[in-house]
């Protein structure tokens, strides 16, 4: 199905692997593609309830291939053309999605863990805004989701100095949501994701919604973008089974429907 990107569903979790190891899976237009493609089946496929993102050897993603680039290329119309769309199908997934960082993130590669909804790490991650070190500002969203994260001050400093930090640094910084130990990582993450995939995954959607919205709107509007939100809620089979199951006093079967 892919050349770049191995994807497969099992147990309501759709896994999306970075498949170019022998590059530290950096990206090309074609891996820009591809994950954008891996994304928008997921969100399409009813069966699938959280997407995992990770990488296949030591890295999870380490930025753009630069052997893709030289001195002639419009970089602004690389990240229209490329990262610019892939970050938007990320953004637009209303299913959870979880970064499992097994290596190094960097440049466009940190990014993307950011724009996803959890940060799991091995304690053999690390991250790195990368794009200084090569005269550039961060990019696919990078310098949106990083304040956002861990303010306003520590985003410049790992911008501007461009420093390595450990999975523990970035945990304290809040920017991963655990940090777990290398040896049993991918099982740890597989009970994360099922944990996830078995919750009320409409309601997870309309969560996000809410939260992306909120940054933008005045206090009413909000209050009226959480009454629809909570109206679509009140529709869905998953509210009804949650209200049941409490009434009867035993743990909810979520649909995500």
């Amino acid at each position: 199905m892919y050349e770049t990107v191995k994807y497969e569903v099992r147990d309501h979790v759709a896994w999306m692997t970075l498949n170019r190891p022998e590059k530290l899976n950096a990206f090309t237009t074609q891996l820009n593609k591809e994950v954008r493609d891996a994304i928008k089946s997921a969100q399409k496929d009813e069966d699938v309830r959280c997407l995992v993102i990770t990488g296949e050897g030591r890295s999870f993603c380490s930025g753009q291939d630069l052997s893709e680039v030289d001195e002639e290329t419009d970089l602004g119309e690389v990240l229209r053309k490329n990262y610019g769309p892939m970050m938007k199908q990320l953004e637009s997934c209303e299913k959870p999605v979880i970064a499992a960082i097994n290596g190094v993130a960097a440049g466009a590669g940190l990014s993307l863990a950011l724009g996803c909804d959890f940060r799991l790490a091995s304690d053999k991650a690390s991250f790195v805004q990368a794009f200084i070190h090569v005269g550039l500002i961060p990019d696919s969203g990078n310098l949106y989701y990083l304040p956002r994260l861990i303010g306003h001050a520590k985003a410049l400093e790992l911008a501007v100095l461009g420093e390595k930090i450990s999975a523990e640094e970035a945990k304290d910084l809040g920017l991963v949501t655990r940090v777990i130990a290398a040896d049993h990582f991918m099982e740890e993450v597989e009970g994360f994701a099922r944990r996830l995939a078995s919750m009320p995954t409409r309601a997870i959607g309309l969560i996000k919604r809410c939260l992306r919205d909120s940054w933008h709107m005045d206090f009413n509007e909000y209050l009226e973008k959480e009454a629809q939100g909570q109206q679509i809620a009140g529709q869905s089979h998953d509210y009804q089974e949650g209200v049941q199951a409490f009434l009867e006093k035993r743990k909810p079967e979520f649909k995500g429907k």
